[in-house]
């Protein structure tokens, strides 16, 4: 088969400068990396706290290793739950002050599993416009009637919830901190209306966990949301906790009804034991560092400062993640590419990531950048929109 179709839609992707390149890094991550041939600072990464090589984070992993092996061997419920992904269960449970918590590979996997288990045709969801595409997978693959309230907009989500529906589960699902644009769900409006309403919330909190909340908790735990206000709350570990794999912590019922139902927890092999006992002493890490919070949101701070006296088109983003909005999907690569070229790592975000015409810079801050690196960017951020 040749293949003609799929050819030609490559060469249009090139065509409307929607073409994405895997680009190899030779070094370990962090807000250095070397790529062909050249050492870049890089303010792409999602490794917010600066714990991915952080060497106590690397010694578990390393001993634990030497006791468990490489891979965990099966599935959880076959003989792959190993005694290392209990204890960072109820490690996360504690933290989170919910009842239990269950892991999963990756967060994408969680997110189609927790609505897997819980959703079925009789039930809706209803999901925020721009909540990341594993959660929108997720609520259409469940079957439920799908409906989606515009961004951060807890009046259209009313209108759509006063609507007579003969639902037997309603589903209110937003992520916390959003990848793309960095502002956070009005999470008090979703409490009260889910409250209101008999109402599950599912939070997916892997851009807000690590990075806000006084040690780290997440949005939920800045706002001081409890279980049952927030009953489904998911996390990832491959952002400010520097390691790989997600879990979902809540009520025993809601834990247990998941390892019974879900089906990309059950039908997948378990998270290699060696990254549990890592994320067990990043978890610590996290909560202990706080001055890695501290340094980052000054970071933050003084990047948007500097980004605002130098008029860009900063998103109102309170979060590690700030995307300088360009528009065109061929001037943001442009941008990115000129920012190489003076030493900076900095991913341009096109469609379908993103909406059509929303295009932008995607900056990304780790508690490991220096002031001296903030003020090198926005110097070449300001020469590169004269001479790019």
């Amino acid at each position: 088969m040749a293949f003609t179709q799929l050819s030609a839609h490559l060469v249009e992707l090139v065509a409307q400068d929607l073409y994405r390149t895997r680009q190899i890094i030779d070094s370990a991550p962090g807000v250095h990396v070397q790529i062909a041939g050249r050492q870049l600072i890089n303010f792409s990464s999602n490794d917010y706290l600066g714990l991915a090589n952080h060497p106590q984070v690397k010694h578990a992993f390393k001993a634990a290793v030497d006791d468990f092996g490489v891979g965990s061997g099966a599935a959880h419920l076959v003989c792959g739950h190993h005694r290392v992904h209990h204890e960072l269960e109820n490690d996360l449970a504690e933290f989170t002050g919910r009842e239990r918590a269950v892991l999963f590979s990756t967060g994408f996997m969680a997110n189609l599993g927790i609505m897997n288990a819980l959703l079925t045709r009789k039930d809706c969801v209803f999901e925020d416009r721009l909540n990341h595409a594993s959660l929108l997978d997720g609520g259409l693959a469940s079957g439920a009637r799908f409906k989606r309230y515009r961004h951060a907009d807890s009046h259209d989500l009313k209108r759509l919830m006063l609507t007579p529906s003969t639902a037997n589960t309603t589903l209110v699902v937003s992520d916390g901190v959003f990848s793309m644009d960095g502002d956070c769900a009005p999470l008090p409006q979703l409490v009260a209306l889910t409250t209101h309403h008999q109402a599950w919330l599912m939070i997916d909190d892997a851009h807000g966990f690590g990075v806000l909340g006084e040690q780290g908790g997440g949005l939920v735990a800045q706002h001081g949301f409890s279980q049952q206000e927030v009953p489904i709350l998911m996390a990832t570990f491959g952002k400010a906790l520097g390691t790989f794999g997600a879990f979902v912590a809540g009520s025993d019922a809601l834990i247990e009804t998941i390892i019974q139902r879900a089906r990309s927890y059950i039908y997948t092999t378990a998270l290699p034991p060696a990254l549990a006992a890592a994320t067990r002493v990043s978890l610590q890490l996290m909560i202990n560092d706080s001055w890695r919070r501290q340094k980052l949101q000054a970071l933050i701070a003084h990047f948007r400062q500097g980004a605002e006296q130098l008029g860009l088109s900063v998103a109102p983003s309170q979060s590690a993640i700030q995307p300088i909005m360009i528009g065109s999907n061929q001037r943001a690569v442009e941008l990115s590419a000129a920012l190489r070229e003076q030493g900076f790592w900095v991913s341009a975000i096109r469609p379908p990531t993103v909406p059509t015409n929303t295009a932008r810079l995607r900056v990304t801050f780790s508690a490991l950048h220096e002031l001296a690196e903030v003020e090198a960017l926005l110097a070449a951020l300001d020469n590169c929109r004269v001479n790019a």
